[in-house]
């Protein structure tokens, strides 16, 4: 990969000024990025068995992803998550890691992360860790090997639990995001607490959301995190604090373990009002909204111009769309996706 120096990142982005604002006077600095489609796993809740991947041709190169993200950065962005389907499955996806991550010990960007099914960590923990990656998210639905194997239908844990292992023996912090999903793990929640705790990470629950059709009927495994977070406070004692990662977790402290839980609430409790994010997807669209179908298209842009002050009118064009928030509902009366992409494309 053909990385810029410091000095030509500055030169190529001086030209563009002004923060993203949307039309709801929110601030935007925190930048979401598939870095491709594709996953190594096909979880009940996310995607099909059957999932048919975009041309690669259509992805946009791991130069171009690079210097669409300088692009935010010159705009204000803090903070970047990368994310996919699976990260880590992209070749030579370390490169544009490392690339990025030369820009946090610049000081232009805050903070660099990474939301994976911890499948690949084994391979890439030192290397991540080495490229300035202090924090990630993985995604761990249960501790039941075959329950495991069920929900992703094709995912090992014993891999997984490895890969977290070695993640944290290279100091990475580690915080666990687990789908709450009725009947096949909600009882199951408090063990993953502990377990999560006992290794001193983090550990937030998520409402499944309706994005994409897949083989199941959401409304069989919706489990809204007010029943979740009821049937914790019989067995914990947890107090609201105020841990703020960037994203749209509500946390608490768990007396009985020293722990922090987080809970992600898109159906039950919107978290809109606050929101300060964008995604941009592996073929370069940008959606203001998880939970909305406007997109504004950048690779075409990219692709028809090297003058970085014209694609970033463009992001404008888009941040200022965003609405005020998600359409996102699941209920008996309307079981149909919110939206029709999968969260595989856009991104976690």
């Amino acid at each position: 990969m053909n990385v810029q120096s410091l000095a030509e990142f500055t030169g190529a982005t001086q030209q563009i000024s002004g923060e993203l604002v949307d039309g709801f006077a929110r601030r935007i600095s925190y930048l979401r990025v598939s870095v491709t489609d594709r996953c190594d796993f096909r979880c009940i809740y996310c995607m099909s068995d059957k999932m048919i991947f975009l041309p690669k041709k259509d992805l946009l190169t791991l130069d171009e992803l690079q210097r669409l993200c300088d692009i935010f950065i010159a705009k204000g962005v803090r903070k970047i998550r990368l994310t996919g389907g699976e990260p880590l499955v992209r070749p030579n996806v370390m490169s544009l890691i490392r690339a990025l991550g030369g820009r946090v010990s610049s000081g232009r960007l805050e903070e660099l992360t990474l939301t994976t099914n911890g499948s690949q960590l084994g391979r890439f923990a030192s290397e991540l860790a080495e490229c300035g990656i202090r924090r990630i998210n993985v995604s761990l639905d249960t501790l039941d090997p075959e329950k495991f194997r069920q929900i992703t239908r094709r995912g090992d844990l014993a891999k997984v639990l490895a890969g977290i292992e070695l993640a944290l023996k290279a100091q990475i912090e580690v915080k666990v995001n687990v789908v709450a999903l009725k009947g096949l793990n909600e009882f199951e929640l408090p063990e993953i607490m502990r377990w999560a705790h006992g290794l001193g990470m983090a550990m937030t629950v998520i409402e499944t959301m309706p994005m994409g059709d897949v083989e199941e009927d959401r409304t069989d495994r919706y489990l809204p995190l007010t029943i979740v977070r009821r049937r914790l406070e019989e067995l914990f004692t947890l107090n609201d604090n105020q841990r703020r990662t960037g994203g749209p977790a509500r946390y608490v402290s768990v007396a009985e373990t020293g722990g922090t839980l987080g809970f992600i609430t898109p159906m039950t409790h919107n978290f809109c009002e606050s929101c300060n994010r964008v995604r941009v997807t592996c073929n370069g669209t940008l959606y203001s909204c998880l939970g909305q179908d406007d997109a504004v298209d950048l690779r075409t842009i990219l692709r028809q111009t090297m003058d970085d002050a014209i694609v970033a009118r463009r992001i404008d064009e888009g941040v200022r769309r965003k609405p005020r928030g998600h359409n996102f509902i699941i209920s008996a009366d309307n079981r149909r996706p919110a939206v029709a992409r999968h969260m595989s494309v856009t991104g976690g």
